[in-house]
């Protein structure tokens, strides 16, 4: 029985590295929704953000960043361009004046028409078949909630940071 623990040595070549692979990939799905968004007039991750809204409306800025697995420094500058765009506003929560709600407007909620054709035709770009697409969702899927649960805090990469050098 081979032993499927991956010694350091092994990993010789970005080609190799599955990190990589997800990465590039990454890159590759993004270079494809660049082209497809262009004429919508949105980027992929406010595409993503449209999505969410698209899906249920009037969520607060907190519940986006969770929705999208965004920092709120990172969402709001999105947010104001969407905003800018006339696609969504923002407003403070009637009930809790801390939290900002995000709206579609009706130009945002028109865009969803305009947009429909976006994941069949990514899909098709893959080349995968449906069950493929499923079964590898699934195993992308758990390895990032894999590597989320076993997430090492900052402290303890820096303790071993520190004793190996």
């Amino acid at each position: 029985m081979q032993d499927s623990t991956l010694k350091s040595d092994e990993m010789r070549s970005l080609a190799e590295m599955l990190c990589f692979a997800v990465y590039s990939t990454g890159h590759a799905f993004n270079r494809v929704y660049k082209t497809l968004l262009a004429p919508l007039g949105l980027t992929y991750p406010q595409y993503l953000a449209m999505i969410s809204l698209w899906g249920r409306d009037q969520q607060t800025v907190g519940e986006l960043c969770v929705a999208l697995d965004l920092e709120s420094s990172t969402l709001t500058p999105l947010l104001k361009r969407l905003e800018a765009a006339g696609l969504i506003v923002r407003s403070r929560d009637a009930h809790d004046e801390r939290q900002v709600r995000v709206g579609l407007t009706a130009a945002g909620k028109a865009l969803r028409v305009r947009a429909k054709e976006v994941p069949e035709k990514v899909f098709k770009l893959t080349g995968l078949s449906i069950p493929d697409a499923i079964r590898l969702h699934r195993e992308i899927t758990s390895v990032r909630d894999t590597l989320e649960r076993r997430r090492p805090s900052a402290e303890a990469s820096e303790l071993s940071l520190a004793k190996a050098d």
